[in-house]
């Protein structure tokens, strides 16, 4: 993709300037944090943010090894320094009740930020499972939605670096509203049932890469929700999970589309989907346009291309009209292994706005030790090279 060189010299830029400029060390023990995991450390968090964003020059936050108890934190811009490193080398450990953090958008939201790296080795622990069995219980009307782990909101020269994501009692990551985002090293933990644990949700953001990261999660590994432009996902390794999913599109009638996104060298592994493009059946000004998918292993993976214009999880409430979402220009490259589902290729196109320009080269599923079969509607494309399951374009 063409976009890729401006992608890779924001990384080295942004990652430069971060790294040359730390001058002055907020250590949050020093703010009165303690690292035995049942002390409340959150005002010792917000007082060092505080006194880094009120700062000149570059400062760094420091999270020593230990763990932190902390409850929701919201980290604001409109700071004097242009630099912040948050370098977390403990475990940041939420409350045993679910409900402190339940009734919170985010556990950890830096919001309108600029210049901001979250680094180290270090853990977010949200204690997710609690809220999990709520939601399964009987009682679940009564439960919280759940937080976000990590989210930033309208915020620019984004870095996160080597963070593990625990647990999270919903998505694990959001990067909505933001320009030039690095995410790198990151590894996302949780069950296979755990619902709404999206690994990483990008929207309305552009210029993202995500590089060398591992996703077990009980929803989408990465999901790529409307006004994402310029998205590099790069050594991904996902499942167990749904797979990587352009959508829901077309939850609304005025949304802005997807464009430009290159998923490269991935392994996704006992997922309930590959690679999927999701939009509900309704109008909607939406699109995804320009769209590569190349070297992908599939091992054991229900559905591996995947798109799906009649999108309508457990039947329930589906909107039963067509969808208005517009899909053209997306390439299935180098996409091998092997299926769990029969079907391994199927186009499910809206009759109203078909896909157009879908081109598979060199793809090569199998079906139990066979080939699989593919199923096309509403789809216009080509098949260059080895196509297995035969293709029906």
């Amino acid at each position: 993709m063409a976009y890729f060189s401006s992608i890779n010299l924001i990384i080295l830029l942004i990652l430069f300037r971060q790294a040359s400029a730390i001058t002055t060390i907020y250590n949050v023990i020093n703010f009165g944090a303690k690292a035995d995991g049942v002390t409340e450390a959150t005002s010792a968090f917000i007082g060092a943010w505080r006194a880094a964003c009120n700062s000149s020059g570059g400062v760094e936050i420091i999270v020593p090894k230990g763990r932190y108890l902390v409850g929701p934190m919201v980290f604001g811009g409109g700071c004097s320094t242009s630099t912040i490193t948050m370098r977390i080398d403990g475990s940041l450990v939420a409350p045993v009740d679910f409900r402190v953090l339940g009734g919170a958008a985010s556990w950890l939201s830096f919001e309108g930020v600029g210049g901001v790296s979250v680094v180290g080795g270090g853990f977010l622990d949200a204690k997710g499972s609690a809220l999990w069995a709520c939601k399964a219980s009987k009682d679940a009307a009564n439960c919280p939605a759940g937080a976000t782990t990590l989210s930033f909101t309208n915020s620019n020269n984004i870095v996160i670096r080597g963070i593990t994501s625990l647990n999270s009692q919903m998505f694990h990551i959001v990067i909505n509203g933001c320009q030039s985002v690095h995410i790198q090293d990151v590894k996302i933990i949780a069950t296979g049932t755990s619902p709404n644990t999206d690994g990483i949700h990008i929207q309305l953001s552009r210029d993202v890469s995500i590089i060398n990261s591992s996703i077990k999660t009980g929803d989408d590994c990465i999901s790529i929700g409307p006004g994402t432009k310029n998205l590099w996902a790069e050594l991904i390794a996902c499942g167990p999970g749904h797979g990587i999913s352009i959508g829901s599109l077309a939850k609304d009638l005025e949304e802005q589309g997807v464009q430009n996104v290159t998923v490269w060298k991935a392994v996704l592994t006992d997922t309930t989907n590959g690679l999927r493009i999701k939009s509900w059946a309704r109008p909607s000004t939406g699109f995804v346009q320009e769209i590569l998918f190349q070297n992908v292993l599939m091992r054991n993976v229900q559905n591996p291309i995947l798109i799906d214009q009649n999108y309508c999880p457990r039947n329930k409430n589906c909107p039963d009209q067509e969808s208005g979402v517009r899909v053209n220009n997306v390439t299935y490259r180098g996409i091998r292994g092997t299926s769990a589902t029969q079907v391994a290729v199927k186009f499910d196109c809206s009759p109203t706005s078909p896909c157009s320009g879908i081109t598979l080269q060199n793809v090569n599923l199998t079906y139990l030790d066979q080939a699989g079969q593919s199923s096309c509607n509403n789809v216009d494309g080509m098949a260059l090279g080895l196509v297995l399951p035969k293709s029906c374009l």
